[in-house]
């Protein structure tokens, strides 16, 4: 055996066994059960895209990078109304939120036909209710043309519910208006005898009756007192 063999012999000998640690921790948290909001809603579409926004509130207004994530529709399980919602990569943040309302108009992004622009009055991305102009842009036109299609039919049933229930709370409303008109004309309607007690024309009729009969004798005693 060389003398090599016998230094590798010794040190393998010499290494010390690692102990088996466990680490209790000090404080023990319960689990937390992270709520996104979106428990009562299904995906019915979904695609990677960049997404933009125009700042106007700098002295040149530009656009400006938004985010880049997975653009999705989702519609609520009860109500049936869509919404876009788009998060950004890693952090999870969101940069889009809102519903597909009637009013909103996916136009063609100037030069590039991988790319929709649009306007919703109503976005909750920062989470407060803001105006925004928000342009996307896709990995290439069949992308594009995908969440077009999907935009433009989830809209459509999203502004058919909100339709239905306008008309349904003007109706509620028209009701309402009837019913209050009905008992104002009561209450300002005058009263006659058929709303009076019985009992209280059954006196005023007594004391007719007993006025009556007193001026009849007083009659009499008068002629009787005429011929005496």
């Amino acid at each position: 055996m060389s003398e090599k063999d016998t230094k590798d012999d010794t040190r393998k000998e010499e290494t010390p066994e690692s102990p088996d640690l466990t680490f209790v921790p000090v404080v023990k948290l319960p689990p937390v059960e992270l709520k996104t909001f979106e428990e009562n809603e299904e995906e019915v579409f979904k695609m990677r895209a960049k997404l933009f926004r125009f700042d106007t509130t700098e002295d040149t207004p530009e656009w400006k990078d938004r985010g880049v994530g997975d653009v999705r529709i989702l519609k609520h399980k009860q109500t049936n109304i869509h919404r876009i919602l788009m998060r950004r990569d890693k952090t999870h943040k969101i940069c889009a939120n809102h519903r597909l309302t009637a009013d909103l108009k996916l136009l063609p992004s100037a030069g590039s036909d991988r790319a929709w622009v649009w306007n919703p009055q109503a976005d909750y991305a920062d989470e407060e209710v803001k105006s925004e102009q928000l342009a996307i842009r896709f990995a290439n036109a069949e992308n594009a043309m995908k969440f077009k299609e999907a935009f433009e039919r989830c809209q459509a049933e999203t502004t058919k519910v909100l339709d239905k229930t306008s008309d349904t709370l003007a109706d509620q409303v028209t009701k309402m208006t009837i019913k209050d008109s009905t008992v104002t004309q009561e209450n300002n309607s005058p009263q006659d005898n058929t709303n009076v007690a019985p009992e209280v024309v059954n006196t005023k009729k007594s004391a007719t009756t007993a006025d009556d009969e007193s001026s009849t004798d007083d009659a009499n005693k008068t002629d009787t007192n005429i011929v005496g």
